[in-house]
């Protein structure tokens, strides 16, 4: 990889990844409230979710930073491998966050399923503006979808 690209502009990337955390920040507040609900407090797949929603958002936020820095002039290898590693990572814990919501929505009580629906279509967004990061990464030149994890 060359240090050339990593002078380019990272604004697309920053908006991308700005939109992806606000949607995990919609899924982590609303799917958080359904343990202050009584009627949803035990909701069977919300805690095996949260332990995926946790290390989703570090990634997300970790990736976020990566961008600045980026973005701000910094051109170490280490960095991008950082952001495309993170966002990896997160769409990894995204698929593992999709299916314990289904198992969530398949359990709540019948008032709550447009509510656990909501939190799936915030959840679809936050994956589908990783899905545009990446894209965006190929096309700058730089492996985002095959790189090894931390």
């Amino acid at each position: 990889m060359n240090h050339y690209g990593l002078r380019q502009n990272w604004d697309q990337i920053l908006e991308l990844l700005n939109q992806s955390l606000f949607a995990e920040q919609m899924v982590c507040s609303t799917s958080s409230q359904l343990f202050h609900i009584e009627a949803t407090k035990d909701l069977e797949g919300n805690s095996e979710m949260h332990n995926h929603l946790v290390p989703a958002s570090y990634h997300r936020v970790t990736a976020l930073g990566s961008a600045h820095r980026l973005q701000n002039g910094e051109s170490h290898v280490s960095v991008i491998d950082t952001l495309i590693s993170c966002v990896n990572n997160a769409l990894k814990e995204d698929q593992e966050v999709t299916k314990w919501l289904q198992v969530m929505l398949e359990n709540a009580p019948n008032e709550f399923k447009p509510f656990i629906q909501n939190i799936s279509s915030w959840q679809q967004q936050k994956e589908q503006s990783l899905f545009s990061v990446q894209q965006l990464l190929n096309q700058m030149g730089f492996e985002s979808n095959n790189q090894n994890q931390y």
